[in-house]
């Protein structure tokens, strides 16, 4: 009898020890996903453009053309502008052109 009870004890011990290695398994802790794509294209993003947290603001500069100015203006006179015009005040210049002409939805 004694041989009876302690097998009976050894397959109840079983099932715990099965649902313990379940337990194990299963991670407690959460994988955080690191995209290592994204780090190296920060990186270097940032040897071009270099780090602009370093680099002092500039404060907005006067428009080197007038508001004035037509297009005319621009294409007939030959001679250089006193500095270059940046390139957003072109567009903008441009675009405000072609909407009075229609040429830009």
């Amino acid at each position: 009898m004694e041989t009876n009870g302690s097998i009976s004890n050894s397959h109840e011990s079983q099932p715990s020890d099965a649902s313990d290695s379940t337990n194990k398994e299963k991670p407690t802790e959460k994988v955080v996903f690191i995209n290592h794509a994204e780090i190296a294209w920060q990186e270097t993003r940032k040897e071009w453009v270099g780090d602009q947290s370093q680099k002092p603001r500039r404060a907005p500069r006067e428009p080197i053309m007038s508001w004035t100015t037509t297009y005319e203006d621009l294409l007939l006179t030959t001679q250089p502008f006193q500095e270059p015009i940046p390139l957003a005040e072109m567009v903008d210049f441009l675009v405000d052109i072609w909407l009075e002409e229609g040429l830009y939805d």
